[in-house]
């Protein structure tokens, strides 16, 4: 496994680093520029409207997802009977393609056949274009992307609450806690590794958004949609700017380590 993390991971990454020092030509050519793409991506204008892009995203997306994935593990908690089934039903959008998922939820979202429009149509409310307004675009997506992932987490934090020792919320209980504070002050910090976790690992995912943003929008309206794994993809595969792309990559990756270290102090330290 060390090898195969080194040859896969590590590797890659030293050289995505030296790959953005250089001005790297599809032909193969290419001249040693150090610290340049690094320079121009600070001056550059669309990398700062895909910085924001992202960083809105992420801010509608993680809560959702965390709230999400957390309420229906407290609800599968409680229920015993057909647990293993609903585990099931709600984990399954999880192994769908994100493809196969965006485009469904672009029907759901569309302004004139859109099961979504059909039913607020009902209450003399719309027809309303998700998709093609700034101010909808990006929580729409992230409503789609919570959809497609939040099982994953949701059967992280089930397995955190069953760790839970049934002895400290007896306890609780007899002290006469109710069922509020019983989640908030007994369930909830023993939940605070699992719930780091599931904290960096949607964080990550959310910055590095682009499948359900390249299906539903294409980036649009007016780069309303267009991330910075966007902005890297078309850096890379649309003008073949090997260097810059790659210079993009690095900056991202800093963004995500800077966050997960700030989650890690706010929510993973130990008391």
């Amino acid at each position: 496994m060390l090898v195969l993390f080194l040859a896969f991971r590590f590797l890659p990454a030293i050289g995505a680093f030296l790959l953005s020092l250089t001005d790297y030509r599809i032909s193969g050519k290419w001249d040693f520029i150090a610290l340049d793409n690094y320079t121009r991506l600070m001056s550059d204008s669309v990398f700062h409207e895909a910085l924001l892009v992202t960083i809105t995203y992420t801010v509608i997306f993680v809560p959702l997802t965390v709230l999400l994935s957390l309420g229906t593990a407290v609800l599968l908690h409680q229920v015993v009977w057909k647990r293993g089934f609903f585990r099931g039903v709600f984990f399954l959008p999880y192994v769908t393609s994100i493809v196969l998922a965006a485009v469904i939820w672009k029907w759901i979202y569309d302004a004139q056949d859109g099961l979504l429009n059909s039913v607020l149509g009902l209450v003399n409310i719309g027809p309303i274009d998700f998709l093609s307004q700034s101010n909808t675009v990006l929580p729409s997506i992230a409503v789609t992307s919570a959809w497609k992932g939040f099982g994953y987490s949701m059967l992280i934090l089930l397995a955190g609450l069953q760790a839970v020792p049934k002895s400290y919320l007896e306890a609780a209980m007899i002290d006469g806690a109710g069922t509020w504070q019983r989640f908030r002050y007994v369930t909830l910090p023993q939940l605070r590794p699992v719930l780091f976790f599931v904290l960096v690992i949607e964080t990550i995912g959310a910055f590095q958004v682009f499948d359900a943003m390249f299906v539903m929008t294409g980036g649009g309206p007016v780069r309303s949609s267009y991330s910075l794994v966007y902005f890297l993809y078309d850096s890379g595969f649309k003008y073949f700017d090997f260097g810059y792309a790659s210079a993009i990559g690095l900056v991202l990756f800093l963004i995500v380590l800077i966050v997960s270290l700030v989650q890690r102090r706010l929510v993973g330290r130990d008391d």
